[in-house]
């Protein structure tokens, strides 16, 4: 039972927080930085309080190591908000971070020398071709489209690319942090909440570096609208708030729930279970955004995401997993 209220929680925490992510980013499109830095303050708090008891608790792993990450997590989290300045809308921005298995494979074997089976290089090969056709796509779509995200000149063309550079950027950078994680937990064991907690709280004065962007979309958020009358009728308190505000409030409070949901996922599930339904939730957060906020999805897009999630699946090697576990029941 608990494993499927983690499941369902999953679903709704993760997929509101793509939900508000997408309004923040339609009402302020360079707002990255006081998201990131909202979300860390957040998570590093909570942690605080429930994980690290208010500082008593004693650390599993040596603080050093966490210093290691901290940097690469910290560029990783502001890159990824960031491209989000940069033409990129948000249906492209979730088929690139779900290609990370691209990125962790190719770093697996030029840094740990791993080998892996046919199907695994076949899965990789489908996750590459999917977010290239999906990206010519994009560029393709922005050039007639109408959406925000519409590119008009040269000069916007050149910083959309700027935007699919950092993506990619952040998707490698993310799979050599993951490899990091990976030799760490091999030699303290896994520590999940404190790692969280660390990688969330250490990197809090590096956005001092950023202070001057954030505290202009301060003021943007400050001067947006409040939210239309509707909604202000069933909770007329709101009438007083940015609309702003009030949809960064709910994607930290989401991004909190979402966190804490996998956690509990990955501690009563098996990895098979995980794996499928964050691949499912990711699917359902991009169906969402494509019909929700109208973004351009064309017929080449959908062959570059079926690609992506199919690619996804083959590589945890699911069907095999299922027949497995039908042997042992």
């Amino acid at each position: 039972m608990k494993s499927l209220v983690a499941m369902l929680v999953v679903f709704i925490g993760c997929c509101s927080n793509v939900f508000f992510l997408e309004l923040l980013i339609k009402e302020d499109s360079g707002s990255g930085n006081l998201i990131t830095f909202a979300q860390f303050v957040v998570i590093a708090v909570e942690g605080f309080i429930t994980t690290m008891r208010f500082g008593t608790k004693k650390t599993e792993v040596p603080f050093t190591e966490y210093l290691k990450m901290v940097l690469m997590f910290f560029i990783v989290s502001v890159t990824n908000n960031y491209a989000l300045s940069f033409n990129i809308a948000l249906p492209l921005h979730m088929i690139f971070r779900a290609g990370s298995l691209l990125a962790n494979m190719i770093l697996g074997i030029l840094i740990l020398k791993k080998r892996y089976t046919t199907m695994k290089y076949l899965s990789v090969i489908m996750i590459s071709i999917g977010i290239s056709i999906c990206t010519i796509a994009s560029a393709k779509e922005l050039n007639h489209s109408e959406s925000e995200n519409q590119i008009s000149s040269v000069g916007d063309f050149v910083w959309w690319i700027v935007g699919i550079l950092l993506l990619t950027f952040a998707l490698f950078m993310s799979a050599r942090m993951g490899i990091m994680q990976e030799v760490m937990y091999s030699k303290f064991g896994k520590h999940p909440r404190e790692a969280l907690f660390f990688t969330h709280a250490l990197p809090l004065p590096g956005f001092l570096l950023l202070f001057g962007d954030i505290s202009k979309h301060i003021q943007i958020a400050n001067m947006s609208a409040p939210l239309d009358s509707t909604v202000i009728s069933v909770i007329p308190f709101l009438n007083t708030l940015p609309r702003i505000w009030i949809y960064l409030l709910g994607n930290v409070f989401t991004q909190s729930i979402c966190i804490n949901a996998v956690f509990v996922l990955t501690t009563e599930c098996s990895s098979l279970a995980v794996t499928l339904v964050v691949t499912l939730r990711k699917f359902v957060s991009l169906l969402f955004s494509i019909w929700y906020f109208q973004n351009p999805f064309t017929a080449l897009h959908w062959f570059g995401t079926i690609l992506v999630f199919g690619g996804t699946l083959v590589f945890s090697d699911i069907p095999n997993l299922m027949r497995q576990k039908s042997k042992v029941n």
